[in-house]
């Protein structure tokens, strides 16, 4: 950006240049003006002489309002190149706010979705762990072994962690059970009877994920039609 300053600041010199040599005319040509008006006081003697100073200076005068005129000329030729440029660069500016602007963009979205590939991946890992823990539903633990405690909670701790880790990165899971059905983030299977209002999810048959404000993977659900 320095080069359009430099330029606007020599035709501002160059402008006002032009305007000085403009006046320093005005004021030759006042001068003059005021010496005719002198000689023609004194004596008529030297009434010639004083005739052809006079036709002198007068072509002297002719010719300042044309160099006056080529002077404003030059001004507003120099004046109109300074509003081109100043033009020209304020449109570089804008131009290059924009291209910040993008690319401030695209380096957000690449560290909110630069791991949805891999957090797909991971999704698996949830889902077989949710469906070992969906197998004991229903079960007394108290009626398990002590290895068997130890083994569930110990996959319990682990679909916790994980889905922690998940969180940490932006990707959390989508409602589930009794949240209003949403053809955004659910995925209708099945309409069924049930105790959740109609319109609303009745089960989840596979838990849906999202990261940031994107669908990573919609829920697999069953949508309830009310009270049987």
């Amino acid at each position: 950006m320095a080069a359009p300053k430099d330029e606007w600041d020599d035709l501002l010199g160059e402008i006002n240049a032009e305007k000085s040599e403009q006046k320093r005319r005005a004021a030759a040509s006042a001068a003059a003006d005021d010496i005719l008006k002198a000689d023609k006081k004194k004596s008529k003697s030297e009434g010639d002489e004083t005739s052809v100073e006079n036709d002198s200076e007068a072509a002297d005068g002719e010719d300042a309002p044309d160099a006056g005129a080529a002077a404003v000329a030059r001004i507003e030729e120099l004046e109109s190149e300074l509003a081109t440029l100043k033009d020209q660069a304020l449109r570089a500016m804008a131009e290059a706010e924009n291209v910040k602007r993008r690319s401030e963009k695209e380096v957000t979205a690449a560290r909110v979705f630069g791991i949805e590939r891999f957090a797909n991946d991971v999704l698996s890992v949830h889902d077989n762990l949710s469906r070992a823990l969906l197998t004991l539903e229903g079960t007394d633990k108290s009626e398990l072994g002590e290895n068997a405690k130890n083994l569930v909670e110990g996959i319990e701790l682990t679909e916790k962690d994980l889905m922690a880790v998940l969180a940490r990165h932006g990707v959390t899971a989508v409602p589930g059970q009794g949240s209003k059905f949403d053809p955004n983030v659910h995925q209708a299977v099945a309409n069924i009877p049930s105790d959740e209002d109609k319109g609303n999810v009745a089960t989840v048959m596979q838990t849906g994920f999202k990261i940031g404000d994107r669908t990573l993977r919609a829920a697999m659900v069953a949508v309830s039609t009310g009270k049987a």
